[in-house]
């Protein structure tokens, strides 16, 4: 029987596992646990630790702006990935690139990098106008695709692409939503076919499904 409190960071340690782990983070679920504890774990990478630890301060930070209630913008989105990517990589954190990226296996190609700018305030427009009488897991969902299909930043699109994601869904009282590294093949394959056709209904499905496993466990944890 989980009370709310262990449930919180056993979702949280979940989605600090899975989110690195589709990036290719070898730490497992324990390892992560014991790096969340402050213990450093033999024959693993700095950065890898440093994922772990940055993703928890992200988190928390998230957690800070569902409490203040912030309107969703530009700046908040830099600092989340500042968060991400501290001390990996200081220069490009919460800094939109400079080249032109590809996705590996992906069919779709981000923007000219000097595109960026526009782009991400057209999305931030979305949101705003349209995004906002969405349904929350929706509006989630659909902010996700259309952040990581712009790609702004060299690194770390993914995970902070997650984040914005839990951060809609949070503000509107859901769980975090754990997106499960055994589902990886169906997360890209959905996001893919959302940038390449404009249909964002296979990756709002994936989404929907992962939302129902956090409020299962929620109910149980209640019950």
């Amino acid at each position: 029987m989980y009370t709310l409190k262990s449930l919180r960071e056993k979702l949280l340690l979940e989605w600090t596992y899975n989110t690195n782990a589709i990036e290719g983070n070898t730490l497992t679920m324990n390892e992560t646990k014991v790096v969340l504890e402050g213990i450093t774990v033999g024959g693993k990478t700095m950065r890898e630790h440093l994922e772990v630890i940055n993703h928890r301060d992200a988190i928390s930070y998230v957690e800070e702006l569902v409490q203040k209630k912030e309107s969703l913008s530009e700046w908040q989105i830099k600092n989340l990935h500042r968060l991400v990517l501290k001390g990996i990589d200081d220069q490009h954190a919460g800094v939109y690139r400079t080249e032109q990226v590809f996705i590996a296996g992906a069919k779709h190609t981000p923007p000219a990098h000097y595109l960026i700018q526009e782009q991400m305030e057209q999305m931030l427009k979305w949101y705003h106008q349209k995004g906002i009488t969405l349904h929350p897991v929706t509006r989630g969902a659909m902010l996700h695709a259309i952040f990581v299909g712009i790609h702004p930043f060299v690194d770390g699109n993914g995970r902070t692409s997650r984040l914005l994601l839990n951060l809609e869904l949070m503000k509107d009282g859901f769980p975090p939503v754990i997106i499960k590294v055994e589902n990886r093949l169906a997360y890209y394959e959905s996001l893919d076919k959302a940038h390449t056709t404009d249909d964002y209904q296979d990756f709002i499905a994936l989404v929907e499904r992962e939302v129902e496993d956090s409020l299962d466990l929620y109910i149980s944890a209640i019950q």
